[in-house]
């Protein structure tokens, strides 16, 4: 962290550079001035990778160009190509001979940064790349903040130990949610209070194909339907298998009750079989089918579809999220948003690096390597 006449340059490494990636760029972008006169932060990307190449800075990236380029060439690494380099010439760009990640990791370690913003697509199976770079950057003193869930969902406890050994911070808050601030809610407007259970609506896909059927088209139709509005992936089961729900599951199940959990411990289903006949029959009971994310008194972690009353507050429709909290004193408490979106995820990003910066402001994650 440098600091200079009060306020706080907060440098940032920038690994995935998609969807949400650009956007976060559009939103320091558009908002500099109040990101300055609020919380006195002056964001600076020192580097930015994505899957084709990296653009490095020590001074700081223009971040305008940084757009214009990867619109027009598809890579960042075009960004240097009319002579301006990085201050580092041996990590300008990635060498596409020795396979991409090992050359992000080396950035990650060699770049001086305070944060990692990790944006690499979610990947189930094995956490990777974001795993390494998590890791990687949190070895090396950085605080990490990330929207990537694999390796969350797969090794969250080992990685909030790694950060607590190494005084740096670990924040997430775009994993669950997007945009809505599902984990503060839970973790800063709660407290004093104890959560008993919570369960919700976690995946704005699954629930925008069973709003559909509600509307009587059947499950292949309603899947048709989210893929042409783009809600839906050409391989969509990662969501319709509850997969997705599912890593989110963990990540509120660590985060917000403090258990020490991975995808192993979540019992799942996803949507696939649900039928048009068995959304109708509930219909005429006054109830929808959702697919329901659970954690119960007794901590048993569940993602299944039911069958629930539809005046109840979860029950919302479309890609809409929604969280029911049960708490010891404060009953049950409801907070319903939008689940996705490039620039709601990239929201999320800089509600963290906010919450980074002022936590280094009273000494914490602060570590440097």
């Amino acid at each position: 962290m440098v600091e200079e006449e009060g306020w706080v340059r907060l440098r940032i490494i920038l690994v995935g550079f998609g969807v949400v990636g650009q956007n976060l760029v559009k939103l320091l972008l558009s908002r500099a001035d109040d990101i300055y006169l609020r919380y006195g932060m002056k964001p600076r990307l020192v580097a930015t990778v994505d899957s084709k190449g990296v653009a490095v800075s020590q001074s700081g990236l223009d971040l305008q160009r940084l757009l214009e380029v990867k619109r027009l060439y598809g890579t960042v690494a075009a960004y240097h190509d009319d002579g301006q380099r990085g201050e580092s010439a041996d990590i300008d760009l990635i060498d596409r001979k020795k396979g991409g990640r090992c050359r992000v990791e080396e950035i990650i370690r060699e770049m001086d940064a305070e944060v990692l913003v990790e944006a690499t697509p979610t990947n189930l199976n094995d956490g990777e790349p974001g795993l390494s770079n998590i890791t990687t950057a949190i070895k090396h003193g950085r605080n990490v903040v990330t929207v990537n869930k694999g390796p969350l969902a797969l090794a969250m406890p080992s990685l909030l130990e790694l950060a607590e050994y190494n005084g740096v911070m670990l924040r997430f808050s775009g994993t669950v949610g997007g945009g809505t601030p599902i984990l503060e809610f839970a973790k800063h407007c709660l407290r004093g209070d104890r959560i008993l259970s919570f369960k919700g609506i976690l995946n704005g896909t699954t629930n925008y194909i069973l709003s559909m059927m509600e509307d009587g088209l059947t499950f292949d139709e309603a899947l048709n339907d989210a893929r042409s509005k783009g809600y839906a992936e050409a391989d969509p089961s990662l969501d319709i298998d509850g997969f997705d729900a599912a890593a989110k599951l963990v990540i509120m199940a660590n985060w917000i009750m403090g258990m020490k959990v991975t995808m192993r411990d979540v019992r799942f289903k996803g949507i696939r079989d649900v039928r048009l006949e068995d959304i109708l029959e509930a219909k005429k009971h006054g109830k929808v089918i959702k697919l329901i994310a659970s954690c119960d008194e007794s901590r048993r972690l569940r993602v299944e579809p039911m069958s629930i009353d539809k005046n109840e507050p979860l029950c919302v429709n479309g890609t809409l999220n929604a969280v029911t909290f049960t708490s010891e004193h404060s009953g049950e408490l409801t907070v319903i948003g939008k689940g996705a979106g490039g620039m709601e995820t990239a929201s999320a990003i800089l509600r963290d690096l906010i919450e980074v910066r002022e936590a280094m402001g009273m000494g914490i994650g602060l570590n440097r390597s």
